[in-house]
């Protein structure tokens, strides 16, 4: 029998202008006819999930306090940005956007009954707790070889990657760019696309994320830190006549060289010269933000260009159920290959909270992917 009580972590920024996040003991959920509680043994810490977590704290100013199993973080909400924060004023919020486990407990529905005992994989927030209680059709059942380390990662990357793809075809391109490419969900891309015949443009910012794209059988991979970037990514682009990017990155110049680049690449054989720029259209996305200062842009590719936002939730909720059960479908049959994660570090809820774990996970860098085991260490 699962226990009457759990813990579960809340982030709470209060009106006083202070963040403050804690282990709290809540009540165990019971399962609706048509739910399932499942004991989450793996959820990751995504860039997603850390913007809930910490909101705008500044977290150089983070103390923590408490003890043992009972850590807090307290941190200043610098005044400028609590207008931005006004609709989550004095709540406890849960946090963590997916996870894994085994449904320990069934609604009365048949959908429920059915997923008693099994492993797995569930979306809906809250999944930095013990134990959650979702709707049976946010649920994914994992074959049993697949461990819930390896199926607690299902959504935000797996989806996301699909989700690009599904997007380029929609808006009729045939290839596209992709930024902070050695990242999990960038290395997930770069298989489907070599699976699917897709030409695919990365750029990374080390040559050692290099390395590691073309081991993956990456064939256009552009450094940023080269001097030669800007002429590697055109040339890339007039190979692939890739018109399409997805920036997880946000803040700085890169979207703006991008389309440069696109640009130069559309008139290299133009017919002729307009001083309104070619007639190709180009499109950046930017559905993340590794950097939250301001988006730059130098307005020389003409006139036929976007940039706006893609988010995940959006996208599946236009797309429709038949689409959303392909796309699911594919990820429980390739969880071990195609959209396997790779972590670097595993923490209890408690070490959530630890300075050291922190310090790394919240540098959101490529490679550093942390993940919770929910009901071990406590």
């Amino acid at each position: 029998m699962p226990p009457q009580r759990q813990l579960q972590l809340q982030s709470t920024i209060t009106s006083q202008g202070k963040l403050e996040i804690a282990l709290a003991e809540v009540a165990m959920p019971e399962p609706k006819d048509n739910e399932v509680v499942v004991r989450i043994d793996a959820t990751p810490i995504n860039p997603s999930d850390l913007g809930l977590l910490f909101g705008a704290a500044d977290m150089s100013t983070a103390k923590i306090g408490g003890s043992g199993n009972s850590p807090t973080l307290t941190a200043d909400v610098p005044a400028g940005l609590m207008k931005s924060m006004a609709g989550r004023l004095d709540q406890n919020l849960p946090v963590g956007n997916e996870g894994a486990g085994v449904v320990v407990a069934a609604g009365a529905s048949e959908a429920a009954q059915a997923l008693m005992g099994q492993n797995v994989a569930i979306i809906g927030g809250a999944m930095y707790a013990q134990y959650r209680a979702v709707r049976a059709d946010q649920c994914l059942v994992y074959p049993g070889d697949v461990t819930a380390a390896e199926g607690a990662s299902w959504f935000v990357n797996p989806m996301t990657a699909q989700g690009m793809l599904e997007t380029m075809r929609e808006e009729g391109h045939t290839a596209l760019i992709h930024t902070a490419a050695a990242s999990n969900l960038g290395q997930m891309l770069q298989k489907m696309c070599l699976a699917d015949g897709i030409d695919l443009v990365n750029i990374v910012r080390k040559p050692e994320q290099a390395a590691l794209l073309k081991g993956l059988g990456a064939t256009y991979v552009c450094d940023t830190s080269s001097a030669d970037f800007m002429n590697d990514l055109t040339e890339a682009l007039v190979a692939t006549n890739a018109t399409i990017a997805f920036d997880a990155i946000g803040g700085g110049k890169l979207p703006g060289q991008i389309l440069t680049c696109m640009e130069l690449a559309a008139n290299r054989n133009a017919a002729e010269y307009s001083r309104y720029g070619s007639t190709v259209h180009k499109q950046v996305y930017i559905y993340g933000g590794l950097d939250i200062g301001p988006t730059q842009i130098n307005r020389n590719f003409g006139m036929m260009w976007s940039i706006g936002g893609w988010l995940l939730t959006n996208f599946l909720q236009a797309a429709g159920r038949e689409v959303n059960a392909r796309l699911r479908q594919r990820v429980a049959a390739e969880i071990k290959t195609t959209f396997a994660s790779h972590y670097t570090n595993e923490v209890s809820l408690a070490g959530v909270l630890s300075e050291e774990a922190i310090a790394v996970y919240n540098k959101r860098a490529t490679g550093e992917k942390f993940l919770i085991k929910p009901n071990e260490g406590l």
